[in-house]
């Protein structure tokens, strides 16, 4: 477990009040499909700007063993919903997909769970077609968290999931145009 999660884990409220109006709760107990998206009652939801490590891409530890990096992004959103018991609200609904923004009351201070996430480096800012992130303020995280090599970044063949993802619709679109 990371310091950075330790320490909010510490410092966090012991009561739990309900979600504001316009806000859902995201408690444990939902079905996470990977470390950005989740099913509850049914309906999927995906952090709005957010792309987590790919399940099946794999990163070396420390100790030389292949990892799963989507099952360790996952594992960091699972963690974060069991201790922090965010509330999210949703930005745009597209595809079936209710995109959200969700945040965590830590100590008095709201605490953005995208933000987190990309700051601890357990997810990514996502990319739009262009290669431009959705919400810049994520790539700024982003970037901070690679140069401190905090989370995924501290192992040498972690790779951006946009680099992944463009390499597979490239190679979808070569196969198609022959």
């Amino acid at each position: 477990m990371s310091k950075a999660l330790s320490l909010l884990l510490a410092l966090l409220p012991t009561s739990v009040s309900a979600a504001p109006a316009g806000y859902f709760d995201l408690l444990p107990g939902v079905t996470l499909e990977t470390g950005d998206t989740w099913v509850s009652n049914g309906e999927r939801f995906r952090l709005y700007g957010v792309q987590s490590c790919l399940r099946g891409t794999s990163y070396t530890d420390k100790h030389g063993q292949k990892r799963d990096c989507g099952e360790a992004s996952l594992a960091v959103l699972a963690a974060y919903i069991k201790d922090t018991k965010p509330v999210c609200a949703p930005v745009v609904k597209k595809d079936g997909i209710a995109y959200v923004v969700c945040y965590a009351t830590v100590v008095k201070e709201r605490l953005d769970l995208a933000n987190v996430l990309i700051t601890s480096g357990y997810a990514f800012a996502a990319l739009n077609g262009e290669g431009m992130p959705y919400h810049v303020p994520y790539a700024v995280a982003e970037k901070l968290a690679r140069d401190k090599r905090a989370g995924l970044w501290q192992f040498e063949d972690v790779q951006h999931p946009a680099i992944l993802l463009s390499r597979e619709v490239n190679a979808r679109t070569k196969k198609a145009d022959q």
